[in-house]
């Protein structure tokens, strides 16, 4: 039925061909005028964390090569290859059960392995619409729900094929994922989630009013029943001179092979005011959850989680008394220095719990077009949840 629902979708928005001006005249053209990147991504990682004898130190290396040939009748191929290798030395729980020998050692989602990242086929049937199929990367909007989880070493990509379609000037996104290739990697269970899930998203900008953004997500996860749920929700965001603000609301309930039968809603106000020297904002979000039934907290197993709830990682997977996240923040730019800062409160939804409060630092600095370094801190206060928590991480990242 999903599959169906899709191909109507395509096949109703197909148009004729308009062939671009820069496509290769021949096939091999196409191949032999094609594009190769290089990447190089090296990250230190530090986690102390209560509960543990010894500190996390995560050293680790990722290299991705990429391919993508030029387009050829409107068909472009793309492949890329991830290897995620520890240098000086591997104190730390790749998680998952990826190393077993460590369990003494904080987690630091970071297995090593060799893996084929993305690997797909795009047809662009006219500008700014097309089908892709394969292995691929899907960021929906600002990865709340649907998303790629970069900032760990392993991406997270889905086995899938989507549509994207450029409507009178709306925008319209499809895609029937067959698999989820999560963070853990290829050699443990929870690396690989069979799935028949489709996703839809739809988003138009209303001249100066803003932009209104639907979605709906049905996640069908054969592999972990409690990832299976039927999301639908709006989020609408604008400006206003140095004023920015953003509204959503969303609306959760359990799906396919999920044991529990619930409904939760979730409810996010952004806000922020541009100054001379850096962006004041704010923000409040609130994922609904019951304490008196297990397993009904409004999830997001999709989404890319560590750009929410706090960079230490606390909260991964909602209580299950759901969760409220007062956060404001500063960020701002100074001599080629890229900073923010940010302070979350975070409190139970549906009880009394004090869930603890973390700071948030960064500091980027782009040294050239090729190189770029980052210091990133997490320092998270418990209170009724999880343990006190601090984390520091180092990277340098080259492309070429």
């Amino acid at each position: 039925m999903k599959k169906s629902i899709l191909a109507l979708a395509v096949c109703g928005l197909l148009q004729t061909v308009n062939a671009s001006a820069d496509e290769s005249d021949s096939f091999f053209d196409a191949i032999s005028d094609g594009n190769s990147n290089l990447m190089l991504r090296y990250r230190y990682e530090f986690v102390d964390q209560d509960g543990f004898n010894f500190n996390a130190n995560a050293s680790t290396l990722l290299t991705r090569l990429n391919y993508k040939t030029k387009a050829y009748n409107g068909f472009t191929f793309f492949i890329e290859a991830d290897n995620v290798t520890e240098v000086f030395g591997d104190n730390y729980n790749s998680g998952a059960g990826n190393s077993p020998g460590n369990t003494r050692y904080p987690v630091v989602a970071d297995p090593q392995g060799t893996e084929i990242n993305q690997a797909w086929f795009n047809y662009a049937f006219n500008e700014g619409s097309g089908v892709k199929v394969g292995r691929q990367r899907i960021l929906l909007d600002n990865q709340r729900f649907v998303g790629g989880v970069g900032w760990r070493q392993n991406e997270q990509t889905y086995d899938a094929i989507s549509g994207s379609f450029d409507i009178s000037g709306s925008k319209l996104f499809v895609a029937y994922v067959d698999k989820v290739n999560r963070i853990f990697g290829d050699d443990v269970a929870a690396g690989n989630h069979d799935n028949s899930t489709v996703l839809a998203n739809w988003s138009n900008n209303f001249d100066d009013l803003g932009k209104l953004t639907v979605y709906y997500y049905d996640i069908d996860n054969k592999d972990a029943a409690a990832f299976s749920t039927a999301t639908f929700g709006a989020k609408f965001a604008g400006k206003m001179n140095a004023f920015n603000y953003g509204i959503e609301y969303a609306t959760q309930n359990d799906a396919h092979n999920n044991p529990v039968n619930y409904t939760a809603n979730y409810y996010r106000f952004d806000g922020g005011y541009k100054l001379d020297a850096a962006t004041i904002y704010t923000g409040y979000e609130v994922l609904e959850g019951d304490r008196n039934n297990a397993g009904s907290a409004f999830r997001t197993p999709l989404a890319t989680l560590h750009a929410f709830n706090g960079w230490a990682d606390k909260f991964l997977g909602t209580p299950a008394d759901g969760i409220e996240d007062f956060f404001i923040g500063a960020k701002g730019s100074v001599n080629g220095f890229k900073w923010n800062a940010l302070y979350h409160d975070f409190s139970a939804q549906d009880s009394s719990r004090d869930l603890g409060t973390e700071f948030d630092f960064s500091i980027a600095h782009k040294v050239n077009k090729n190189v770029s370094l980052l210091l990133k801190g997490a320092f998270y206060n418990a209170d009724t949840h999880a343990t006190d928590t601090t984390k520091v991480w180092f990277m340098v990242t080259s492309k070429f």
